[in-house]
C-alpha cells in the first residue's frame, strides 16, 4: 500500500514557529499515529512541513489568516500508510504553541502493484517528456557534499533505491541507472536555490519546475520503467531529508 495524503490547514490569526520547525513537527505527526521515527536506514514516510503563503523575519516564520496552506504526508510501506490512512487531524493541528485547522483532506491511494502494471507490465505506449515541479527544496548527498540540482542519474537513483527496498518487484541496480544516465536528459528548468533550515544549521536545496526528455532512440521497456519510477516519486520523495521536509515533488504534465 502506498498513500499521499494532502491537507488543507488555516489559521484564525497569525501564527508564529521557528524557520526550523520540521523536525518537531515530523515527531508530533509521528507521534499521533504511534509511530517510531528515524530508525530505518531508508525513510518509509516522508512530510512537507507547511506549504503556503507565509511571511520571514531572521529566524521565524508567520502564517497569516486568509491564506490555505498545504501539508503532505506520504507512506511508502503497508503499515506505515495504514497509519496515516487512520490519521485525523481534525478538527485542528496543534504545536509549538500554534493551531492549524485541518478544513480538507485528499488521499491517493495506490500500490506497488498497481504502480508496475499500469505503467510496465501493461507495456502502454511510452510517454517521452515529463514536467515536474519541485515544492520544497531538494538536494542530493554525494560523498558528504550537498549537490542542489536536478541531475537526472540523481534523481532517478534516489528513487529506485527507495522502489528496491520496499516494492515487491525489483527493478535492478547501478546498471539500470547506467542506462537511465544515457537515456534521459534535463530538457529546461526554471529553479532557484532555497534553504531548509534544520536544527543546527540548514541545507542548500533547488526548487522549481523541471522538464525531463526521454530520447526517442531509448527502448520503449525502458522508457516505461522511468515513468513508473516518476509517478512512484510523488510518494517517495527525492534526494536527501525527505522525512523532514525536503524534496517533495509533484507533476505538472506527462506527454
Amino acid at each position: 500500500m502506498l498513500i499521499r495524503s494532502n491537507w488543507t490547514l488555516t489559521v484564525d490569526r497569525p501564527m508564529t514557529l521557528p524557520r526550523n520547525y520540521g523536525l518537531e513537527l515530523v515527531k508530533i505527526l509521528h507521534k499521533r499515529i504511534n509511530l517510531e521515527m528515524g530508525q530505518e536506514k531508508i525513510p518509509t514516510t516522508t512530510c512537507t512541513g507547511l506549504l503556503g503563503k507565509c511571511t520571514t523575519s531572521q529566524n521565524f516564520i508567520t502564517f497569516q489568516p486568509g491564506e490555505f496552506y498545504q501539508l503532505y504526508l506520504t507512506g511508502l510501506e503497508e503499515n506505515r500508510s495504514k497509519a496515516i490512512a487512520s490519521l485525523d487531524l481534525s478538527p485542528s493541528l496543534e504545536f509549538l504553541g500554534t493551531t492549524f485547522n485541518a478544513i480538507d483532506r485528499n488521499n491517493r491511494i495506490s500500490s506497488y502493484e498497481a504502480l508496475y502494471h499500469a505503467r510496465v507490465a501493461a507495456e502502454p505506449e511510452p510517454v517521452r517528456e515529463f514536467q515536474l515541479e519541485f515544492l520544497t527544496p531538494t538536494a542530493f548527498s554525494q560523498q558528504g557534499i550537498q549537490l542542489p540540482l536536478p541531475v537526472p542519474t540523481l534523481m532517478f537513483r534516489s528513487w529506485l533505491e527507495r522502489w528496491n527496498e520496499f516494492a515487491p518487484v525489483y527493478l535492478g541496480g547501478q546498471e539500470l541507472v547506467g542506462y537511465f544516465d544515457s537515456a534521459i536528459a534535463l530538457k529546461r528548468h526554471k529553479i532557484h536555490s532555497q534553504r531548509y533550515p534544520l536544527n543546527q544549521g540548514y541545507v542548500n536545496g533547488f526548487v522549481g519546475k523541471v522538464t525531463l526528455q526521454v530520447l526517442a532512440r531509448t527502448d520503449p521497456l525502458l522508457a516505461n520503467v522511468a515513468h513508473l519510477l516518476l509517478e512512484y516519486a510523488q510518494f517517495s520523495g527525492t534526494g536527501m531529508k525527505t522525512r523532514l521536509g525536503m524534496g517533495c515533488i509533484d507533476w505538472v504534465q506527462a506527454n
